[in-house]
């Protein structure tokens, strides 16, 4: 009797699961959408007081700068976007950003053992499981950057974005800007580490070099592997695609802020204004109006 009883909750449940990709797709989009103040507003607050009680000593070992808990915060906030672009990911987007993951790992195994082109750098911080020195959650930390800067740049150029040179010199430039904002304030936690210190709160501007070539890549390969009027279009029609850029003015603007790197709080400012221009950034909080009113 306990058998049949459990074959037919197993049987229900495999019937609520969704059966195509299309209805994979629609399932997660509703999920992200109901949730979207907690995924783009919460989580990076949560954040930002996680690490800052971590980096001033104030949790234990086994919850400061809990690998898996980094990794777990990351991807959550990124889920808005990997959703949003799913239905766009075909197979020739799935190459190109396979190919981008490998000179991912690739070109991270060579600054850490090499120093070339970031500069001489280590790990200060378990960010999840390392393989050869390399965090195996690589691709969910940089991939993303490069595509909301993207995805941003498409709304803000408009028509301008159709000519290539004007498209790909703005999103080389936008994904630098996110690094000018980000690696000051991973310095500050130390989640990596320059030993020579550098110029720039702490960091050297070889790493900014690096980051030009490395952004060049990476812009390269999103717009082989991506349609840009595709990319628009589910723009207009996906409300949160551009929330994990949200979370990242948020998490890294406060966690600056907190350590007095004004530069960097000051850039991401400029993306929060990008944001509240293309009407993207308030619109997570519209769903708990009365937090605002």
């Amino acid at each position: 009797m306990r058998d049949r009883g459990e074959a037919a909750v197993a049987a229900s449940l495999r019937r609520r699961l969704p059966r195509t990709r299309a209805e994979w797709e629609t399932r997660l989009e509703r999920l992200v959408r109901e949730n979207r103040f907690t995924i783009s507003v919460f989580f990076p607050l949560n954040g930002i007081v996680l690490l800052l009680a971590s980096a001033e000593g104030l949790l234990p070992a086994p919850l400061a700068f809990n690998g898996f808990l980094i990794l777990l915060g990351t991807a959550v906030m990124r889920s808005p976007l990997i959703v949003g672009v799913l239905p766009l990911t075909d197979r020739r987007a799935a190459a190109w950003v396979g190919a981008l993951t490998l000179y991912a790992y690739g070109i991270e195994y060579l600054g850490v053992h090499t120093g070339v082109p970031y500069g001489e750098f280590f790990y200060g911080v378990d960010l999840g499981p390392i393989v050869a020195g390399v965090p195996l959650g690589l691709p969910i930390f940089f991939i993303p950057l490069v595509m909301n800067a993207y995805l941003l740049c498409l709304l803000l150029l408009g028509d301008r974005a159709a000519q290539a040179a004007v498209r790909l010199s703005a999103v080389i430039a936008a994904v630098l800007a996110m690094d000018v904002v980000l690696d000051p304030g991973a310095v500050a936690l130390g989640f990596w580490v320059y030993p020579a210190g550098g110029a720039f709160y702490d960091v050297p501007l070889s790493n900014y070099a690096g980051w030009v070539v490395s952004a060049t890549v990476a812009v390269l390969a999103l717009d082989q592997g991506y349609d840009g009027q595709a990319l628009v279009a589910r723009l207009d029609e996906c409300e949160f695609l551009l929330d994990d850029l949200v979370s990242f003015v948020i998490l890294w603007g406060g966690i600056n802020a907190w350590f007095g790197n004004w530069l960097p709080v000051a850039v991401a400012g400029l993306f929060g204004i990008g944001l509240l221009w293309t009407d993207r950034f308030d619109t997570p909080l519209d769903e708990f109006p009365l937090l605002w009113q």
